[in-house]
């Protein structure tokens, strides 16, 4: 019988990322970081209150990534939520990082205890999270991110995914509403795993309405 699938985002999932990126920025850049809603488009401002463009924020951030990794921190019962559904499942990191950055994510992450396969990503995750259930053929798939956007592109492509919303910064979570296209938000991992171990015993695709629930 085939195993479940679980495929991760990483950066506010299973490592914090924007309360170090922030502290970062004003260091090396001195431009300041508010990331209301999660827009990263709209994030970044000079010290005159100008947005910073929009190609040169992804200029600072491939300055970020590798360089500065070693200052992210592990999100609290991450390693544990997956050192338990790895009884269950594969589990796969997804990850929208340059091709450049596997090697170090894959590095960064083992240094906490997480030792799974990682595949970086440009654009929407939908492609490759269908991809991947193709590859897997697994009994049952969980796809957990941050952002709505990556949610939206699932539901498109694998719509028989159960897709799960959670944000581990509590800075950014009020902010930012529940992603439509997920079926459940949770931000906590400690109540993520019972959710995701729950789809996994049951065993049963998701249906291809959305709606999120608790």
């Amino acid at each position: 019988m085939s195993r479940a699938l679980l495929i991760c985002d990483c950066d506010e999932v299973l490592l914090h990322m924007v309360r170090h990126f922030g502290p970062w920025l004003r260091e090396r850049h001195d431009i300041a970081f508010t990331p209301d809603g999660g827009d990263f488009a709209t994030a970044l401002r000079h010290a005159d209150g100008t947005l910073v463009a929009r190609e040169k924020m992804w200029a600072i951030l491939d300055q970020f990534f590798p360089a500065e990794m070693a200052r992210q921190t592990l999100v609290p019962g991450a390693a544990e939520a997956l050192a338990m559904l790895a009884d269950q499942a594969d589990i796969v990191i997804l990850t929208n990082l340059g091709d450049h950055c596997r090697d170090h994510r894959v590095t960064q992450l083992a240094a906490h205890g997480i030792r799974h396969r990682v595949e970086t990503n440009h654009g929407g995750k939908g492609g490759p999270v269908a991809a991947l259930v193709t590859e897997f053929s697994p009994s049952v798939t969980v796809f957990v991110d941050d952002l709505a956007v990556h949610h939206a592109s699932v539901a498109r492509h694998a719509p028989g995914v159960h897709r799960l919303h959670l944000i581990a910064e509590p800075a950014m979570a009020p902010h930012v509403p529940p992603a439509p296209d997920a079926h459940a938000r949770i931000d906590d991992w400690t109540l993520a795993y019972p959710w995701i171990a729950a789809r996994f015993a049951a065993g049963v695709p998701a249906i291809a309405s959305t709606g999120v629930s608790a």
